[in-house]
C-alpha cells in the first residue's frame, strides 16, 4: 500500500470516528482506531486534515478538540461522486449493475426488495 493510499485510508478512519463521536481529542481518536500508528503520527495527521479543511478544531484548555469540518452527508455525496467517476464513468446504473451482478451476487432477496422501494419512490 502507498504512503498516499494509507493516509487516506487513515483519513477515513478519522472522519469516520469524529461523525460516531462528534468530536474528540488526538488521544481519543487514537484509542478509537484499529491498529493506531504512533500518537505524534495521529497528530501529524489530524493537522494534514486541518489543512485540507475536513477538519476544524477548538482549543479546550491545553487540548486540541477536533471535528469534521464538512457535514457526513456532503462527505458521502463527495465520496459517492468520486467513485462514481474514477469507476463507474460517472454513471449511476453502472454502479447498480455491478452491485446486480450475479457473479458478485452478495445482497439478500430483503436486501434487493429495499433497492427496487428506493428505486419505486417518486
Amino acid at each position: 500500500m502507498s504512503n498516499a493510499e494509507a493516509l487516506a485510508r487513515r483519513e477515513r478512519q478519522v472522519m469516520d470516528i469524529l461523525y460516531r463521536m462528534g468530536e474528540a481529542t488526538a488521544q481519543e481518536v487514537m484509542d478509537q482506531m484499529a491498529d493506531p500508528p504512533t500518537y505524534s503520527a495521529v497528530r501529524a495527521l489530524l493537522a494534514t486534515m486541518i489543512e485540507k479543511s475536513l477538519l476544524s478544531f477548538r482549543k479546550d484548555s491545553r487540548r486540541y478538540v477536533y471535528r469534521p469540518a464538512v457535514p457526513e452527508k456532503k462527505a458521502k455525496r463527495s465520496a459517492l461522486k468520486s467513485l462514481l467517476s474514477t469507476f463507474f464513468e460517472g454513471k449511476p446504473e453502472n454502479l447498480v449493475a455491478a452491485l446486480l451482478d450475479p457473479k458478485d451476487q452478495q445482497l439478500s432477496t430483503d436486501e434487493i426488495e429495499k433497492i427496487r422501494k428506493l428505486i419505486d419512490q417518486p
